[in-house]
């Protein structure tokens, strides 16, 4: 009797073990792997410091998202800030997911279905999620489930601070003229420009002009390959019509990277390309 005990206890136990394994291999299917997936694109920058929602003021702003997969493209943000949170609501390019869970696939897998951002649907058809945001440039592992391959694949994402109005920042980091001092004059000063490809550049220093308290900058590209540029949704024309393409555009101020679009001509057709300029103050010099 107590033999058969010991063999039923035995059997009982291998068809545990059998039953838990199977549950996990189902959910380990769930989790998509390199072969299921695009290569991923670098969003996270040198030089990026984490923006935590202290280092903001309360209120609602449209913010950029870099993602790094070309299959999970967000379209437009508003990032909320309220009483030291973050959180983004998200509009998607497409309809392809589900949920998401801010955390890794593989733990979105053996999480319960009431931890999952479910999407919603706007008038116009189109599906947002509401994520919770850490920090503001920094990489933010999101999960996104595929409706069409039923998996979690890895995602991650960064919210540009440097795609917030300057007016969201609870203390300012820019420089200005007026903190410096300057009287109105020509000056050059070095400029460092980031975004896009990597591969465009502008000529430093940059001609600077200050006149009441306010600066303009004079932008010249490494190719005549742009038709304008936007600074604070203000359109600017190129100054010239004949070799690298010229802009003059107002400067908020220096030792803060500032957002700017340009849009180049260089493709099959033309695109409006994210950059910011950061002006470093410690090389201010007046010119002739």
């Amino acid at each position: 009797m107590k033999q058969k005990l010991t063999l039923f206890l035995a059997a009982l136990m291998a068809l545990t073990l059998t039953a838990c394994g199977g549950q996990q291999t189902e959910s380990t299917k769930q989790v998509a792997d390199e072969s299921d997936m695009a290569q991923p694109q670098e969003v996270i920058q040198e030089g990026m410091e984490p923006v935590k929602a202290d280092a903001l003021k309360d209120g609602e702003y449209t913010v950029t998202v870099d993602s790094s997969s070309s299959m999970f493209q967000v379209t437009s943000c508003t990032l909320m800030v309220q009483d030291g949170t973050m959180t983004a609501q998200m509009t998607m390019s497409g309809t392809g997911y589900l949920w998401v869970y801010p955390g890794t696939a593989e733990e979105a897998a053996a999480a319960s279905e009431e931890d999952y951002i479910p999407f919603q649907e706007t008038d116009s058809g189109e599906h947002t999620f509401t994520l919770p945001v850490e920090a503001l440039d920094q990489g933010i592992p999101c999960a996104a489930f595929s409706k069409r391959k039923e998996m979690w694949y890895d995602r991650t994402l960064v919210f540009r601070a440097d795609s917030l109005p300057q007016e969201a920042f609870a203390q300012t980091a820019l420089t200005t003229a007026a903190d410096l001092g300057l009287a109105d004059g020509t000056y050059q000063a070095a400029v460092t420009l980031t975004g896009g490809s990597g591969r465009s550049s502008v000529e430093s220093p940059a001609r600077l002009v200050v006149q009441d308290g306010r600066i303009t900058a004079t932008i010249v590209w490494g190719s005549a390959n742009y038709e304008y540029m936007k600074v604070d949704g203000q359109q600017y024309l190129p100054e010239n019509t004949g070799g690298n393409a010229t802009f003059t555009i107002p400067v908020a101020g220096f030792d803060r990277a500032i957002p700017v679009q340009a849009s180049t001509t260089a493709m099959s057709t033309p695109h409006e390309i994210d950059y910011t300029l950061t002006f470093d103050s410690a090389t201010l010099e007046p010119v002739p």
